[in-house]
């Protein structure tokens, strides 16, 4: 029987015109991802964002807008649904520990990122952030979540 899908959720953080990622390992390579993760029992999606935005990154953020929901089918036969949320950065804990597998949470500027194409976990990282940069946001009232 085929795994289901995964719910995830990744957070687009821009400031001073260079955008927020994590340069992490997957599958053995270094690369370039917005702060992303699962989205856990009974946690919300907005909760998510926040949550994996500063265990990955130090960062402590407030989502803003609803960018999107991307589709992504991996080699390995996984589909993750992804959603991503847009938030500013409050502050910084440059003492906290990184999740396991990342080494570093980078500011990249959007020609920087654009530069490292082949370097991304996937396209949906570079597609997002050029849907953020064409105005593409939600309120975040769009996202229902019945409790």
């Amino acid at each position: 029987m085929p795994e289901l899908p995964h719910a995830t959720v990744a957070t687009i953080v821009e400031q001073d015109g260079k955008f927020l990622l994590v340069h992490e390992y997957s599958k053995g390579r270094l690369v370039y991802n917005q702060p992303a993760g699962h989205i856990e029992t009974g946690e919300s999606i907005v909760a998510a964002a926040i949550r994996e935005t500063q265990e990955e990154t130090g960062w402590k953020v407030e989502p803003s807008a609803f960018v999107g929901v991307s589709v992504y089918h991996a080699p390995n036969g996984i589909s993750y649904i992804r959603n991503t949320l847009a938030a500013k950065a409050l502050s910084h804990n440059q003492d906290q520990p990184l999740d396991q597998g990342i080494e570093a949470a980078v500011w990249l500027t959007y020609e920087e990122i654009r530069d490292r194409v082949n370097e991304l976990r996937s396209p949906i990282v570079l597609k997002v952030i050029e849907d953020y940069r064409a105005g593409k946001t939600y309120p975040l009232d769009l996202i229902y979540e019945h409790r």
